[in-house]
């Protein structure tokens, strides 16, 4: 059974749906969660904190979902196309992962500043650990290291450094999918172009070049790979 703090930031993220941060009321967010304004104001102690709380669970989600599509079956390239799709979805149904993966914040949007110093923060505990939402860098970053960490592990082996550029790869194609949705009939989804890619990038998967067998410059996704 989902918590009042869950209930309360679906209600929230729902009516954002419909309407501009600015116009979203605590007193309709709590009516729509069913439950007491009160509980919303023990919960997040204002307006702010309910927006840093959104932002919050957004990065948290997507990153949660990360996590679950390198879960999937399969080798690097089925596990990081699982990500790139996970991410075009989250991208397209979500407007606050869409904003923190971008950087377009607009007015319809909580953006949270980050904390007065020598103010309280309203969120107790734990909730309040961060002030402000991360740039897209910073959450692409960390979804490059969960992706790396996870593949990592593989056999073949992979050249650490190679797997960290074709994970950050199949990131970004996954986000120009999000934003430049594919013509009619080529396919909506990044998922082949992925694992076109990492089949062409031999130093993440074993560290050799298919033409020579010799390993290529570290660092490098392999020569083959595009640009």
């Amino acid at each position: 059974m989902p918590t009042a703090r869950e209930v309360l930031l679906d209600a929230a993220l729902s009516a954002l749906a419909t309407l501009p941060w600015t116009s979203v009321r605590m007193v309709d967010v709590a009516s729509a969660a069913g439950v007491s304004r009160q509980t919303l104001h023990n919960e997040f102690g204002g307006k702010d904190g309910l927006a840093r709380a959104l932002v919050r669970d957004a990065v948290d989600g997507y990153l949660a979902g990360v996590e679950r599509a390198l879960g999937t079956a399969g080798g690097t390239a089925d596990r990081l196309a699982a990500t790139a799709a996970w991410t075009v979805r989250a991208v397209r149904t979500n407007v606050l992962v869409k904003a923190l993966l971008t950087g377009c914040w607009n007015e319809r949007l909580p953006r949270p500043g980050p904390l007065v110093a020598g103010c309280p923060d309203p969120l107790p505990g734990p909730r309040s650990a961060d002030p402000a939402p991360p740039t897209p860098a910073e959450l692409l970053r960390r979804a490059g290291e969960r992706a790396v960490a996870a593949l990592d592990g593989e056999r073949p082996p992979h050249d650490p450094e190679a797997l960290a550029v074709t994970c950050e790869i199949a990131l970004r194609l996954a986000l120009s999918y999000a934003l430049v949705p594919a013509p009619s009939g080529a396919g909506g989804e990044p998922a082949p172009l992925v694992r076109h890619v990492v089949a062409r990038a031999p130093d993440a998967v074993s560290g050799t070049s298919p033409t020579t067998g010799a390993r290529s410059p570290r660092g490098s996704p392999g020569r083959s790979t595009p640009a």
